[in-house]
């Protein structure tokens, strides 16, 4: 008998690189073995090593590529792989701590912007508002008469606060901006990510997580990320430059019936040039690049007002009401000029498997905005006057309402103070990253940033500065504060391709600096005489209103210097357990040194039912640590509350009269989070996702109301100052909240030949539900009191924090070199409040169901009268679902330069006026911008034209 033995092939080491069709080398490309499915990846140089047999067969992947199998023929492989065109516009790197998917494959829901075609096809010149048309869970609200915040586009996901929303850039943390929301704006209390300091130029595509990743990210992430991509293109030089502006036909204060009574400008307005360059070099010969982008932007002013209001002369006038708007006579945008240029490297180092990457960039910033109107006729105390009493007239600066002749009627005299803003925004992300022998990823990066924002009072007063100047000096040193982080972080992983079908370790830690400053402005902006003064036009004698009007200085006594750290750690798995079901879990934990420990876990899953469905889930735990800014902001402002002038202090949260309010220590805010919905593909060129979230929040962090600084358990703590302080206000852990909601999206996109058709239709539905006020006791005896701690009012903000619903649908067809597109966005339902004038019949000072005589215009369960002058309404304005219409057509000149030119907004749709139906006489002027329209997320400039050039060599 004989017998046979099979001789196993003996195994040998291959050697090999896997790079596209560039040239470059791909990193972490899966390579192994197809019969046995035990393999390795590509490092830093999309090298590999592995071992197999002569009959062995190699399986290349790799997201964004097409798959390729090669067979083992000696022992070294140099293989190509092929892009996968529809692969790659889909490919995130967001929302997992190690590895990039396809984005209808991941187990939470991704927006994937690309901000270059986003960019060609508007007028909108910024990063902010060119997201809020795109992105139906993104919410921004432009601001007027709101102080800084004109100045500064703060933004958030799924109707949450500014600061519950993580920036990364290039997977790395963003530091936030130093300035808070204050008064006259909405998200009051909260800071945010300046997004609009990152240069549009040097962003290749925009990643918005649609989903709580706390346990992976750390703070501020309840609501979801936005992780900014910069580009890596080489040899490649592009152009974007554009023309726009405003032609409001029927708002513009130009058509107002009498434009004396407001500030004026041009019929086309906003008049805005933005342009933006992008170049890459090579560096050496295996992928190192460096790639430079930047921005320039200078946009006008615009002035909006009703035309007519005064219904004894025009019948068909907006308003019921013999009124203009006296407070707002320069209600409109702000004028902005902003430059800055972001740059984007990595250096592979020769004979090992390390790069040294590097991006960074400096933005700087003016903006010009108009306070609330001055009006002698109300308040002389506001403006220059001699010792009588008598107005010193400054032209120049000072208005007159139809001025007949040399003669000059004081009360017909009225002012804007202006605020220049100068914001200067400086970061710098530097590492290294690389492969252990044995498989492991490991990447060590620090980054700071800083921002600063400095207030200049312009074209405005201090009427207690000495006669000698108090008309002449018109420009004040307001000063401003700061805001600088430093994160280092150290995160490895490594890809067991033998686990099931393929297991995903990550583990890491970070160390986090951050320092906040305010600094005094010059001692006129804030300094006073104490003086009482007759004014004859009023008969009265009245405290002469110390501070530069608009915004009064930052005293020494508000001037601060806060430091803190914190440490964390986080682990993360993801693990397919089989081809069709992905389980990703995470947990992280951290220590601040100001308030102490936290953790946050995530579990998140995908199951494909089919090969073209899949359903996905997570539940999560999150925080945000308060910020330095709410816990250090302290200022002293001016009000004028029933004809009284008022001086406010807003105390931080660790003063005296804070803890004798029995407002606590700020502490983090905490989440509940969870999702599920499904990804489906139909067809090769269409996707249809659907997403329901819930996100429960407790304590979140308010901005009180203001409390009488005579109250017996605030009045021992109170500062002694001239003048004395009228109120008080904090920072509080508050208000507990759920927003639930389903995010829309279907995606078609079919090309043929030189023809192309896209659309895409992306909708948000959303509501917000205040489950909980948590009231300190020594604030808590009365409804007065609860009312004051954080009213009706102020409820109602919070829930217009997003419309109802949102919807967005982008049309576009391509015909060899023309293109033409529509983008039409639907913005749903909100409901504000205003301070309320009136009071309930019979209803009892500062009782339920009322808002009692004593609450009167404080925003307690507001009412006013109604315009039959014999019952009263509460006082809500309610702002009803708008759509507004954008076109555009682009042509492609030659194969370097397109023309696009179109219209944004063509119908000239503006939101509803702020006014209470049935009582606009009384409720005119009572809104929160004090002007025709209210912040809410279409805006209120109406048509916008705009013309661009493209160019790319």
């Amino acid at each position: 008998m004989i017998s046979v033995y099979k001789v196993s092939p003996k195994k040998k080491t291959i050697t090999g690189t896997v790079k596209d069709g560039k040239a470059i080398p791909i990193e972490g490309a899966t390579v192994r073995i197809k019969a046995s499915k035990t393999g390795t990846s590509t490092g830093k140089d999309g090298s590999f090593t592995i071992q197999a047999t002569d009959n062995d067969v190699l399986e290349i992947i790799s997201v964004g590529f097409k798959s390729t199998t090669v067979p083992v023929k000696g022992n070294a492989l140099h293989i190509v792989l092929e892009t996968s065109v529809e692969e790659l516009q889909e490919v995130v790197l967001v929302g997992s701590r190690k590895g990039a998917r396809v984005k209808t494959e991941s187990p939470v829901p991704v927006d994937v912007i690309n901000i270059n075609s986003v960019g060609q096809t508007t007028a909108k010149p910024d990063l902010v508002s060119m997201l809020n048309m795109s992105v139906p869970s993104f919410n921004y609200n432009k601001q007027s008469g709101a102080d800084g915040s004109d100045a500064i586009d703060f933004a958030s996901l799924r109707g949450l606060g500014f600061d519950q929303t993580l920036v990364l850039i290039n997977g790395k943390r963003r530091h936030m901006a130093a300035f808070v929301n204050e008064f006259g704006t909405r998200g009051r209390g909260n800071s945010g990510t300046d997004l609009n300091a990152i240069p549009e130029a040097a962003i290749d595509r925009v990643e918005i997580l649609r989903d709580g990743a706390s346990a992976q990210y750390g703070s501020d992430a309840i609501a979801g990320v936005i992780n900014i991509i910069l580009k890596k293109e080489v040899k490649k030089f592009t152009v974007n430059a554009g023309y726009s502006g405003y032609y409001d036909h029927t708002y513009n204060t130009l058509n107002n019936v009498d434009p004396s009574q407001y500030y004026t400008g041009n019929q086309f307005d906003g008049k805005t040039f933005n342009m933006g360059v992008n170049y890459g070099l090579p560096i050496g010969k295996k992928g190192g690049f460096i790639n430079i982008g930047a921005n320039f932007l200078n946009q006008g002013k615009t002035f909006r007002a009703l035309p007519d209001t005064n219904w004894t002369t025009d019948p068909n006038s907006k308003l019921v009401a013999p009124y203009i708007a006296e407070y707002r006579r320069a209600f409109g945008d702000g004028s902005v000029t902003s430059g800055g240029a972001l740059f984007n490297m990595e250096i592979p180092i020769a004979g090992s498997n390390t790069s040294f990457y590097a991006f960074g960039g400096y933005n700087y910033k003016h903006s010009n905005v108009y306070a609330w109107s001055r009006n002698f006729a109300d308040h002389p105390e506001k403006f220059p006057t001699d010792a009588n009493g008598n107005l010193i007239f400054v032209p120049g600066i000072m208005h007159v309402i139809d001025p007949t002749g040399g003669t000059i009627d004081p009360n017909a005299v009225y002012y804007n103070p202006q605020e220049d803003v100068y914001i200067k925004d400086v970061s710098l992300a530097m590492g290294f990253k690389g492969s252990y022998s044995k498989g492991w990823d490991w990447d060590l990066s620090n980054v700071i940033g800083r921002n600063d924002f400095h207030y200049y009072g312009n074209n405005t007063f201090n009427g207690t500065l000495p006669q000698n100047i108090v008309s002449t000096k018109t420009r004040f040193d307001d000063g401003g504060f700061n805001f600088l982080q430093n994160t280092a972080n150290y995160d490895v992983s490594k890809r067991f391709n033998s686990v099931a079908n393929g297991l995903t370790l990550s583990f890491g830690a970070e160390f986090r600096f951050e320092q906040y400053k305010i600094y005094k402005g010059e001692d006129d902006s804030w300094g006073y005489t104490i003086a009482q003064r007759y004014y004859p036009n009023v008969g009265a004698t009245r405290d002469v209103a110390s501070g530069s009007q608009g915004f009064p200085g930052f005293r020494p006594t508000d001037e601060v210097n806060a430091t803190r750290t914190n440490i964390g750690g986080y682990a993360n798995a993801a693990i397919d357990m089989t081809k069709e079901w992905l389980i990703d879990a995470a947990i992280r934990l951290e220590n601040y040194s100001d308030f102490g420990f936290v953790n946050t876990y995530k579990l998140a899953t995908r199951y494909k039912l089919t090969d073209n469905f899949n359903i996905r889930g997570s539940v999560s735990t999150g925080f945000r640590a308060p910020s330095l800014q709410q816990i250090n902001f302290s200022n002293i402002n001016t009000n004028i509350v029933a004809g009284s002038l008022q001086y406010i202090w807003l105390a931080p949260n660790n003063s005296a009269v804070a803890k004798a309010a029995g407002i606590p220590k700020l502490t983090q805010e905490t989440s509940v989070n969870g999702s599920v919905g499904f990804a489906y593909k139909p067809a090769k060129n269409f996707t249809i996702t659907v997403d329901g979230y819930m996100i429960q929040i407790k304590n979140r962090v308010i901005f009180s109301g203001q409390f009488d600084a005579t109250l017996p358990a605030l009045a021992p703590y109170m500062p002694v100052v001239s003048p004395p302080l009228n109120s008080v206000q904090f920072f509080a852990n508050a208000v507990n909240t759920t927003n639930t909601g389903v995010d829309i999206v279907l995606d078609y996109n079919k090309k043929w030949g030189k023809n192309g058709f896209k659309a895409l239709l992306a909708g948000n539905l959303q509501n917000i539900n205040i489950d909980k006020i948590n009231i300190p006791a020594p604030l808590n005896t009365t409804y007065f009191d609860q009312q004051t701690f954080f009213s009706s009012r102020e409820q109602a903000f919070l829930k217009a924090s997003a419309p109802k619903s949102k919807f967005s649908l982008l049309l576009e067809y391509t015909v060899n070199k023309f293109s033409i597109g529509t983008h039409l966005t639907y913005f749903g339902k909100l409901t504000t409040k205003g301070y309320g004038y009136s009071s309930l019949p019979g209803a009892a000072a500062g009782g339920p169901g009322g808002a009692g005589i004593s609450d009167a215009g404080l925003g307690y369960d507001p009412y006013v009268t109604a315009d039959n002058g014999t019952s009263v309404v509460p006082e809500d304005f309610v702002y009803h679902g708008k759509l507004t219409t954008d076109i555009y057509t682009s042509f492609h000149l030659n194969k370097n330069v397109s023309w696009v030119v179109g219209a944004d907004n063509l119908f000239n749709v503006h939101p509803d006026i702020a006014a209470t139906a049935g009582a606009k006489m009384n409720s005119w002027g009572d809104s929160e911008s004090g002007g025709p329209f209210d912040a809410v997320q279409m805006g209120y400039n109406g048509l916008r034209l705009f013309s661009r050039i493209l160019l790319n060599f």
